[in-house]
């Protein structure tokens, strides 16, 4: 198994280009991957689960990345 890549608010607000409140309305959308934690500083993610997401949900960012 590869090594475990995870994401707090911030890291998807930089992935998705948005604002803290949009990043925030996105990742409380039910088609958003559920958060793998919670904690005191916030969700976690695993980068896969976004990274998918944005690739279903956002193909205009798949570029921009590459």
């Amino acid at each position: 198994m590869g090594e475990l890549r995870l994401v707090a608010s911030q890291e998807v607000q930089e992935m998705l280009g948005v604002s803290r409140t949009r990043a925030y309305q996105i990742t409380n959308s039910k088609s958003f991957p559920d958060p793998v934690a919670v904690l005191s500083v916030g969700r976690i993610w695993r980068t896969e689960d976004v990274e998918g997401w944005i690739k279903k949900h956002r193909p205009d960012l798949q570029d921009a990345e590459g």
